[in-house]
């Protein structure tokens, strides 16, 4: 049997008396789309600090690639492979867009000078950013930021992509770009856990989705599957039962 890429097990992470995840177990396979949804405040973006190492657990432990990573700081964590964007963008303003991805480039590459200008240029064209390498973070607009902080990420050659809300904001052009751009990473071997909003891209990009609701799990599955659970519906749409 294959190991998993990614293993959660009875994870837990409270801030003072709030429970922000409880008891949370999950496993995710190579080459999967896992949706994290779940209601505003419900302990998405903690899970994904907790697995990158911004966040350390109370509880239980995260293994990737088989390693137990509980208790390793955020950059050894980048270098074995997770990359990820936030809810809240973080650019380097004051640096060029190339300089950015260069950034990141240095965990896990040996590329620098022509080579690392080269590969940065190929990753800002390819979320679209062509044409901007020469800009700072600062000048661009708050959605080629969000791109930018992709092809940061990207620049790390992840096994394991971390998408907090990388798709909120956009309009419906720019959501149809991004979701053929996400569809094309996990064509690449990416994978990919989406913690998401926009349930189209939910339905259109996921192979399986986690729901959380005050920090614990209430469904795991099959997309259609979960969404159309009584719980889920009750918790995540709001919508009382019938």
């Amino acid at each position: 049997m294959t190991m998993p890429l990614l293993e959660v097990a009875a994870v837990r992470k409270a801030f003072g008396g709030l429970v922000a995840v409880d008891d949370l177990a999950f496993a995710v396979e190579r080459g999967e789309i896992l949706g994290l949804i779940g209601p505003n405040g419900s302990g998405k973006t903690t899970m994904l600090n907790l697995i990158s190492g911004a966040l350390r657990c109370d509880a239980g432990g995260i293994r990737f690639k088989g390693r137990p990573i509980t208790a390793l700081a955020p950059h050894r964590i980048a270098r074995l492979g997770i990359g990820r964007t936030f809810q809240l963008v973080r650019v380097l303003n004051a640096m060029t867009c190339r300089e950015n991805v260069i950034a990141g480039l240095a965990f896990r590459s040996a590329l620098w000078g022509a080579p690392a200008e080269w590969r940065a240029s190929a990753l800002l064209a390819q979320v679209g950013l062509d044409g901007k390498a020469h800009l700072t973070a600062g000048e661009l607009t708050y959605i080629d930021q969000k791109r930018l902080e992709l092809a940061r990420a990207l620049a790390l050659a992840p096994d394991l992509l971390l998408l907090d809300e990388w798709l909120a904001g956009l309009n419906p052009s720019e959501l149809h770009a991004g979701i053929a751009l996400v569809r094309a990473l996990r064509k690449d071997g990416l994978t990919i856990i989406m913690v998401e909003h926009v349930m189209d891209a939910i339905r259109s990009l996921c192979d399986r989705c986690i729901v959380m609701n005050a920090g614990r799990k209430i469904a795991d599955g099959a997309v259609a599957t979960v969404l159309a659970e009584r719980e889920v519906v009750h918790a995540y749409l709001g919508e009382a039962d019938a």
